[in-house]
């Protein structure tokens, strides 16, 4: 009996998504933290300064966000210390840095655990097919708009 390897669609792309940002998730709740505040961090961390809008605009280029959603959360991480404004710009705090690297390390074993025996030929692969289908879907939302 020959059974079929599974074919990579959009379905099957959403469910793993999900299930390992799930995982990402229950970490990032044990902290008070949405997935959108996670990004919002990662984006604010970066070696040039940015700006409120420069950081919503790359979350909303990562999640497809509404900008008012994302502006919430940058609202609600500034309350909490995490990000302070420098002149026009945001940085992360210390307490940024070490929470980001605590959920890091809190989430790595479980992250290892997914990723643990699978080829390094067959994440080649589908790292080119995930581009590809970014690429592919990010073109065809901005023909829509």
């Amino acid at each position: 009996m020959t059974t079929t390897a599974p074919v990579a669609d959009a379905r099957a792309l959403g469910l793993a998504h999900y299930a390992a940002r799930s995982v990402l998730e229950h970490f990032l709740a044990r902290r008070g933290l949405t997935f959108q505040h996670q990004i919002a961090l990662r984006a604010a961390i970066a070696d040039v300064p940015r700006t409120p809008d420069d950081v919503v605009t790359q979350v909303q280029d990562s999640l497809k966000a509404d900008p008012a959603d994302i502006r919430t959360a940058l609202d609600e991480l500034l309350a909490r210390q995490l990000l302070v404004t420098d002149g026009t710009h945001v940085r992360p705090t210390d307490a940024a840095h070490e929470l980001l690297a605590t959920v890091g390390a809190e989430v790595a074993p479980s992250s290892a655990r997914i990723w643990q025996g699978i080829p390094a030929e067959d994440l080649a692969a589908a790292g080119r097919v995930l581009a590809l289908v970014t690429e592919r879907a990010n073109a065809e939302l901005a023909a829509l708009r």
